[in-house]
């Protein structure tokens, strides 16, 4: 709880001790002006039983037991003393705290000591020594006693499930945020891996082939290894630093920008891109993120399947969609050969969970003229679900 309020509570409670010892106090004052039986005892007395009534409310959030047993006590002996006027409010307040700070395991029990000796002494105090009233009135005087006392402990035991419930569902939620987040960056670490895998593959493979013919061909493949590996190093530091450390500091999120480095990317590695890109502005850091995951995926499977080939990458949005299409020619030797099965492995599946996440909606297959495409539609960021 917050400080600030804290201190507003605090406050209020010293002014209810500070309104019940004064009402308490007028209590041992009053005379029998009614007929009815008054508090006949030294007037310091009554003011000790009122202090022991009301000042303990002031620390009640700081020991709720001990103030419900000395609230009690000072009530009980009040009765017998003829004092109280009133329905046990002080011990009211006591309970309700008990209810709410206490577990079950102390405030039950609790509640079954205080209830019966506050009925005791209340139908002693009315009936027995100072009679006030008849039997049935001081039953229905400990009637009265007992639902304010019982009533206020209900509402503070019903209060704690409450919180406690909210409690359990906030960890519930922080849980369920923390599996996203490290779906989240596994996702990000298999289109890391994957993508830059598969090019360190396919020049290495070409490396292996043309070591010996064309060693300078050979040595421009080892190149494009060292800095993909460089890259994919840097990239996945930033991605397990959020695993490591909280507030790392952290490189963006790679976004549109970065497109024109994935086609180069693509280039080294025998795909040839086209990229086009047609965005609006101010698009949001997760967007364009997936964005970016979607064609990178599209032209890793370009390059595993299909290099060298040709490669036409469009993203377009507007006001109502963004339009992501990705399509290969298809490696030479599948020239006017239609591939019918989907590339193997989790790549397409991870571009239709995106999709998916966003509302939007995928297709992926080969193309009747040779090659595979992707067409990937999400709606503009102010109609994505949440």
């Amino acid at each position: 709880m917050k400080p600030k309020r804290q201190c507003h509570l605090h406050a209020l409670d010293l002014g209810a001790a500070l309104a019940l010892t004064a009402v308490y106090i007028g209590f041992a004052r009053l005379t029998a002006d009614d007929g009815q039986p008054v508090y006949t005892g030294p007037f310091w007395l009554g003011c000790l039983i009122a202090a022991t009534v009301g000042l303990p409310i002031a620390v009640r959030r700081r020991w709720p037991l001990a103030v419900l047993v000395t609230v009690l006590a000072a009530l009980a002996t009040a009765s017998l003393l003829d004092i109280p006027r009133e329905p046990y409010a002080a011990a009211g307040l006591a309970a309700y705290l008990v209810g709410v700070a206490e577990p079950a395991r102390r405030s039950v029990p609790a509640l079954a000591v205080t209830l019966p000796v506050a009925c005791g002494a209340v139908l002693l105090g009315e009936a027995v020594v100072t009679p006030a009233e008849d039997w049935p009135g001081a039953v229905g005087v400990a009637g009265l006693v007992l639902l304010v006392i019982g009533g206020a402990w209900g509402a503070g035991f019903t209060v704690r499930g409450r919180r406690a419930e909210s409690a359990r569902e906030q960890r519930r939620r922080a849980e369920r945020a923390l599996d996203e987040e490290r779906l989240r960056i596994a996702r990000e670490l298999h289109d890391i891996v994957s993508h830059n895998l598969s090019l360190i593959a396919v020049k290495a493979g070409v490396a292996g082939h043309v070591a010996e013919a064309d060693p300078r061909e050979a040595r421009a493949a080892l190149k494009v290894i060292e800095e993909t590996s460089r890259s994919a190093l840097a990239e996945m530091r930033r991605t397990l630093g959020v695993l490591r450390t909280e507030g790392a500091l952290l490189g963006p999120a790679p976004g549109l920008d970065r497109l024109d480095s994935l086609a180069a990317e693509a280039n080294r590695a025998g795909v040839e891109v086209d990229l086009t890109v047609h965005a609006t502005k101010g698009l949001a850091e997760g967007t364009q993120l997936t964005i970016y995951r979607i064609v990178q995926e599209s032209l890793t499977n370009a390059v595993r399947h299909a290099a060298p080939t040709r490669c036409q990458v469009t993203v377009e949005t507007n006001e109502r969609e963004i339009r992501v299409d990705i399509a290969d020619e298809g490696p030479p030797s599948a020239a006017g050969r239609l591939v019918r099965e989907l590339p193997g492995g989790h790549g397409v599946l991870g571009i239709r969970e995106r999709a998916m996440m966003y509302g939007g909606s995928f297709q992926a297959g080969p193309r009747p003229e040779g090659g595979f495409a992707v067409s990937v539609r999400l709606p503009a960021e102010g109609n994505q679900r949440p």
